[in-house]
């Protein structure tokens, strides 16, 4: 991993989301997000830049999307269809405006609150395979938009032992620049969303 230096905690400081989101994204695959003491290993990931037309800071500042031109090593949580809180990590220095979504955990902390906040998953496979599944049994909301990444609730940590082999493959559930590869994902893990990579 390639990051700057880690806090004394052993979390990833701001400093490793200040740099390319395209690096950031493949780096997170295999680390530790926790949220209220609940989480797993990061699985899936998708890397979202200023001059993408599927990203949101894409139009511009907006009151949505100021969030994304802030600091780096912050949360951009939004509402994806007014349904489903969806969880980025905003990344680059300020001005840039670029963000990664967290598609897939694998669940390994506080399995029983998530299955209790996900009781339509018929697995744990199911409890964190897909972006608005893995807010949904995480308890991010709204409310936790532009919170610091590197303080509670939130704790990232990097990957324990080797990181995992890394699969790219194009983003998906979007309608624009489709084509382009920006999907990262662990390499023959279970707990990617589908369809897999």
């Amino acid at each position: 991993m390639s990051a700057g230096p880690r806090r004394a905690d052993g979390r990833l400081g701001a400093d490793f989301f200040d740099r390319s989101v395209h690096t950031v994204a493949r780096d997170l695959i295999g680390c530790g997000l926790l949220f209220g003491g609940v989480g797993g290993v990061i699985v899936e990931t998708e890397a979202y830049e200023r001059e993408d037309p599927a990203s949101h800071s894409f139009v511009g500042v907006t009151e949505r999307t100021k969030v994304m031109f802030g600091p780096p090593g912050h949360a951009y949580v939004y509402l994806s269809y007014g349904i489903h809180s969806l969880l980025n990590f905003v990344c680059e220095p300020e001005g840039e405006a670029a963000a990664v979504l967290i598609r897939a955990l694998e669940p390994t902390t506080g399995l029983e609150k998530m299955r209790g906040r996900r009781a339509k998953a018929r697995t744990d496979l199911d409890l964190c395979s897909g972006p608005g599944k893995l807010t949904e049994a995480l308890g991010v909301t709204l409310a936790d938009n532009a919170t610091r990444l590197d303080r509670d609730p939130f704790r990232l940590l990097p990957p324990t032992g080797n990181p995992p082999k890394i699969v790219t493959s194009p983003r998906i559930g979007i309608t624009k620049a489709v084509e382009r590869p920006w999907r990262f994902s662990a390499s023959g893990s279970k707990y990617v969303s589908r369809p897999r990579p």
